[in-house]
């Protein structure tokens, strides 16, 4: 069910310090890419959603994308795909205990993000 069992086959390379395997390669394979992000920061801020939701938030992904990128996220344990039994079909897709976790380094990684935009931009002087 999940990817996280696969940690032996994330070998560092290089000098990294980390021996076997590095623990923040396995992190960045798990959220990685242009969509996995928002899908998730948008799981966290509506619960959960229906599939047609989060294309209509998420702008510029495709079908295929979405598609494929909460595929991923569900076989590594990341968020959770509840089918109901109706007609038509509801699917909805909400935030796995284990992407809350992760809700608090995004955060500070956000913030870190903002400070380098902060430095990176040139100031005007009046």
């Amino acid at each position: 069910m999940s990817t996280l069992k696969n940690t032996e086959s994330q070998t560092c390379t290089g000098n990294c310090p980390c021996g076997e395997y590095c623990p923040l390669t396995i992190a960045l394979n798990l959220i990685g890419g242009k969509w996995k992000i928002p899908i998730i920061c948008a799981l966290k801020q509506d619960g959960p959603t229906r599939y047609n939701e989060l294309k209509r938030k998420i702008s510029g992904i495709t079908n295929t994308m979405l598609a494929s990128s909460l595929k991923e996220l569900e076989s590594s344990g990341l968020i959770h795909r509840r089918q109901y039994d109706e007609m038509p079909v509801r699917v909805e897709y909400s935030l796995a205990e284990l992407a809350e976790g992760l809700i608090p380094i995004l955060s500070q990684l956000a913030m870190w993000g903002q400070q380098m935009h902060e430095l990176a931009s040139p100031t005007v002087n009046k």
